[in-house]
This record gives C-alpha cells, structure tokens and sequence, in this order.
C-alpha cells in the first residue's frame, strides 16, 4: 500500500505570506533608500580638507560667487579655485590659523587641495552654468542659499524632476543679470513680478525647454 503524500496546498498559505512578507520589506527597503542621500543626494555635505564657509565669506563678508568661481559665466561648469586664490587673502588674515596648513601646502607644493565635489550630475546629462547664469537664473535655483551655511550641502535633488519643473515654466525662476549673484534678492510680488518675469523672458528669448535633446546629447 503506498504512503500518504501530503498535499501541495497544505503549507501554500505559509509560503503566500512569507513571500508578501518579504516583498513588503523588500519595498519599504526600497522606498526608504529613495528618501535618503545616498539615493537623492539631498543633505550630502561632505568634510572638505579645508573648513571653507560661506556664511562667512559670502553672508558676513559679502564675497561675490565670481571670485572663486570665476569660470561659471563663461564656462558649462563652475570651477573650484585654486589654493593660490584663497592665499591672495589669507596672506594677511588669519596667518598663523591651523586651519589654513592645507592651503599653504598646497601653494608650496604646487599641488591642487582634494576638494569632495558635492554637485554631482551623471555623465549623460549636459548642464552649462554659463548659459543659465547669462539668462538670468540664479546660482540659488540650484544650491541654495549658501550664504546661510558652514559647510557646502547638496540642497536641492538636481533630479530630472527637479529640472523638469523649470524647464516647464522657466519665466519663475528668472531675475535681472545683476542680481543673479545676490542670494539675498528677492522678485516683486503681485502683478510687478509677474511683469518683470514675462519681460525678463522676452528679452532672453527663454522658452520652455522640454523635450530630450536640451539635456541629453
């Protein structure tokens, strides 16, 4: 006589609910890396060689973006300055501050400082500063107000969402040429501002700018 085999069925119930189980993880998992820096970059700051602050270079101080960026309105990407730059002042001030051994180093050995880039966009996407900044898009829209921190954070998703947003209505995010490096201006509001951003666009020819090729080449 032959033996009893069990029925199939008999654990499924057990195996249907170990596998929701392990989807259900599997997803919170999933969703919770997607709200993270890792996946958004959102709050990425990482420690620089230098403490550099812009709170206090740009806020207290007043320092144009242009002088340590200088290629930004000439060039697709906005370059990091030399230690020679920062010596320029530090020369004079805060000679004898710990803080600045990296950067006389780096003057004495001709050797650049290991800046952490923080802004980072994949290799597939073409993003030029030169051509935002010369149409009236702030350097803000992107980073934030830096003016407000102590070490440089990755404040916005610089997703495809993100620029999407822009490219749809762009006349929002426009302001006059020379307030582009003002962290601090603030557009009209009312009627005055949604005048001054339709004639900011008139005069830039800025136009919505959606479909694939305007970022990816």
């Amino acid at each position: 006589m032959r033996g009893s085999v069990p029925k199939p069925t008999a654990r499924t119930p057990r195996h249907i609910a170990a596998a929701a189980l392990v989807s259900l993880g599997a997803a919170a998992a999933a969703l919770a890396y997607y709200f993270t820096p890792e996946y958004s970059r959102v709050g990425y700051a990482p420690i620089q060689p230098v403490a550099f602050s812009h709170r206090t270079h740009v806020g207290e101080l007043g320092m144009d973006c242009r002088y340590c960026h200088d290629a930004a309105e000439r060039a697709e990407r906005a370059n990091l300055p030399p230690a020679s730059t920062c010596m320029d002042c530090h020369n004079q001030i805060l000679i004898d501050d710990p803080r600045l051994a990296p950067l006389q180093e780096a003057v004495q050995t001709e050797r650049p400082l290991p800046w952490i880039r923080v802004h980072a966009l994949p290799d597939y996407v073409a993003f030029s500063h030169a051509a935002h900044l010369r149409r009236g898009v702030a350097c803000v829209e992107c980073h934030g107000r830096v003016d407000r921190t102590d070490r440089t954070r990755e404040e916005k998703s610089l997703s495809m969402r993100f620029c999407l947003d822009c490219h749809r209505a762009p006349e929002t995010r426009l302001r006059p040429l020379e307030k582009v490096f003002d962290p601090t201006w603030t557009p009209p509001k009312g009627e005055e501002g949604a005048a001054l951003s339709k004639a900011l666009a008139r005069r830039w020819s800025v136009r919505r700018l959606t479909d694939c090729s305007a970022c990816h080449r």
